[in-house]
């Protein structure tokens, strides 16, 4: 009676959290596909709690409390700007989880294998009951089992941190690897497999060989992001989802969790998806993505001439009044000033006043996909004004202003124009086309990725100095 209502409830949970995925691909139906997500995990933890085999409720409960009050405390006060680090956080705890469920899997399964070799009178509960009744070879497929959850979890742990703190700004955003680059991650990737089938084939301890495995696999995880630039962190940070969820699903095959297992595959898969998607939209190879170290120069960059031009609100609000079409373009600038309100009634009144105003979103704007989507749906701009890169590219010609909030290396032109650019060959939105381009910046830096931008120089590109919520509220008495 147990197995079925827990089998019952897996399946249902599963099925929510499809549908939670597949409602997550539209602005319209996230907040429903939330409630999905929701109400699954929920039945997915109350079936796990009171499932066969479950134990020690209160120390559950305690727990799950704990984590619940963390996790509450923590989503209160993360900003929108800080989403993508935390998102980068939540990874390597995930990966983290991985590698303690694969060392206590270890430990319980010597003790199981010492009892039944003592032929001592002993009944197992719990974990240990399903494992004194494996075969040898169902035993031989668990350790290949915790093998990979460990492996995999480890370098999400580390590679996570270490994207935490590039996101962050703890670490130096700029590509660093350490002499012998590639090759010592593939070294450390070698013995990593050697010393997992010396542990599969039960050589000696079983603990030390993970424990190798482990240290080896952090340092992957470590050298592999720090590897990577961060113009690259939003694709870095959609793999380590992917990682983390085959973390989760070589969890579940280790304690049997068959949610676990297709709650897993559906995060890992759904991570690589959309790696696979944004490496297209920035014109890299998902297989250099995989193996770290993408984003360095390729050579010296192109000399900039020129200068950059500044204009105050009421030449840009001059521009607006005469323009007939508007295109704005935000980037993680407008996430920092948290302007999304402002840019939002600047749209209103824009509209109001007879002028076609749309967005532009880059695949990768700000540092974390529908990072810029989501800002503006919290503001309330309308859907259907929202369009992507595809949608609009061909419109910026044609187009009397454009305004960039904070956005850098998506409106770059050497992404076209200088091959030796970190950027070369990436798809971005061709703004300098329009007939007069705002840049709503703090200052003259080169941003989050330090590459710097020949559209600031441009003829038609005039400089908006300041921050971004207070130079947009600047324009709007002067709207007409």
């Amino acid at each position: 009676m147990e197995y079925g209502f827990t089998t019952a409830a897996y399946v249902v949970a599963a099925i929510l959290f499809i549908l939670s995925l597949g409602g997550l691909s539209g602005q319209e139906s996230a907040k429903r596909a939330i409630w999905y997500g929701i109400v699954g995990m929920a039945l997915a933890v109350l079936a796990t709690l009171f499932g066969p085999g479950a134990g020690n409720w209160f120390l559950s409960i305690v727990m799950i409390a704990i984590g619940g009050a963390v996790g509450w405390v923590v989503a209160k006060r993360v900003q929108m700007t800080e989403m993508p680090q935390l998102v980068a956080a939540m990874h390597s705890l995930v990966g983290l989880a991985a590698v303690f469920v694969g060392f206590n899997a270890q430990i319980e399964l010597a003790r199981v294998l010492r009892i039944k070799a003592e032929a001592a009178a002993h009944e197992f509960q719990g974990f240990a009951a399903v494992l004194a009744h494996k075969t040898p070879a169902e035993l031989a497929m668990l350790k290949i089992e915790v093998f990979l959850g460990i492996f995999i979890g480890a370098v999400t742990f580390t590679g996570s941190v270490v994207a935490f703190g590039k996101l962050s700004g703890k670490v130096d955003g700029k590509p660093k690897k350490l002499p012998g680059g590639h090759m010592l991650n593939a070294g450390a990737l070698g013995l990593s497999i050697l010393f997992g089938i010396l542990y599969c084939s039960g050589v000696g301890p079983g603990v030390f060989w993970l424990i190798l495995i482990a240290l080896l696999a952090f340092f992957i995880g470590y050298h592999l992001i720090m590897g990577i630039g961060g113009a690259d962190m939003p694709v870095v940070v959609s793999m380590l989802n992917s990682y983390s969820g085959w973390a989760a699903a070589a969890i579940g095959f280790t304690l049997g969790n068959d949610l676990l297992i297709v709650t897993g595959a559906l995060v890992g898969s759904s991570g690589a998806i959309l790696s696979y998607i944004m490496c297209k939209a920035m014109n890299r190879h998902f297989v250099s993505v995989i193996l770290g170290g993408f984003g360095g120069e390729q050579g010296p960059a192109a000399e900039i001439e020129g200068e950059q031009i500044a204009i105050d609100a009421d030449g840009v609000a001059a521009a607006l009044n005469e323009a007939d079409s508007v295109i704005i373009v935000p980037g993680y600038g407008m996430a920092v000033a948290q302007a999304q309100a402002a840019v939002s009634e600047l749209t209103r009144k824009l509209r109001a006043a007879g002028k076609e105003v749309r967005f532009a979103i880059h695949p990768v704007a700000g540092r974390l996909p529908g990072h810029m989507n989501v800002l503006l749906a919290e503001a309330r701009v309308p859907y259907d004004i929202v369009l992507e890169m595809d949608e609009i590219n061909e419109d910026f010609p044609s187009t009397d202003v454009v305004i960039v909030i904070g956005s850098n290396d998506i409106v770059n032109p050497a992404a076209q124009e200088d091959p030796n650019s970190p950027i070369a060959g990436m798809p971005v939105l061709e703004v300098w086309k329009a007939k007069q381009v705002f840049v709503s910046k703090r200052g003259q830096g080169t941003g989050y990725s330090g590459i710097e931008n020949p559209l600031f120089f441009k003829e038609n590109t005039r400089m908006f100095y300041g921050d971004a919520n207070e130079s947009v509220n600047k324009l709007m008495p002067m709207i007409d």
